[in-house]
């Protein structure tokens, strides 16, 4: 019953069949995850998927140099279209999936999502709107690495990061955020300063506050 209700308010697009909410509350695994939890390891098979209730998941790639491709987070009400795809074709993952912050989630067994697909045409229209709103994410990014400027590129990311818990302010080391940026901490603690002395944002220790 607990499933049910936080279906019906977290996935509302999952509730519009009775059958399929009743599928998922029977087949769905609730759980807790801490941050920096690893729950998606490159070239590892996926086992699960996930429904986000609450909370924060990241999705990238990493570099050999230790440099990480952000790829998109998943919030509350999403899912990981990587993790559905790729479990779909029994294939080992080429991404990373790292909780960003606590979250608690419904685990979908992979030996299910073969007939979600079959029997429930709400569950591909779920998933269908999230690979379209993770690919808008994916190619925002892209635009963001490709075409603006480092300084612009770092307030942008720290403007995106603060949306995503409806806060102006961010909780992240000056490393994490090179490494999620594909740049150095030195550039990156360089480029906060001038940010404060511009008066965009003040920094504290971990904390990064939008002005």
């Amino acid at each position: 019953m607990e499933v049910v209700k936080i279906i019906k308010k977290t996935f509302p697009q999952l509730a519009r069949s009775n059958a399929l909410l009743q599928e998922i509350s029977e087949i769905g695994i609730l759980q807790s995850f801490k941050k920096d939890t690893v729950l998606l390891k490159e070239e590892s098979f996926v086992k699960v998927v996930p429904l986000v209730i609450n909370g924060l998941i990241k999705i990238y790639k990493e570099e050999e140099n230790g440099n990480e491709v952000l790829l998109y987070y998943i919030k509350p009400g999403e899912t990981c279209i990587v993790s559905i795809i790729t479990a779909e074709k029994n294939e080992k993952s080429n991404v990373k999936g790292v909780v960003e912050e606590d979250v608690d989630v419904i685990l979908i067994p992979k030996e299910k999502l073969y007939d979600l697909r079959k029997k429930f045409p709400g569950w591909n229209l779920f998933v269908y709107h999230s690979f379209n709103e993770k690919f808008d994410e994916v190619i925002d990014m892209v635009k963001v690495l490709t075409f603006s400027n480092k300084e612009k590129r770092l307030f942008d990311f720290i403007i995106k990061k603060a949306a995503l818990n409806n806060s102006n302010t961010i909780h992240k080391t000056h490393q994490e955020i090179a490494n999620e940026l594909g740049s150095s901490r030195e550039v990156i603690s360089r480029l906060l300063k001038k940010l404060e002395k511009e008066g965009k944002v003040s920094l504290a220790l971990k904390e990064i506050k939008i002005l």
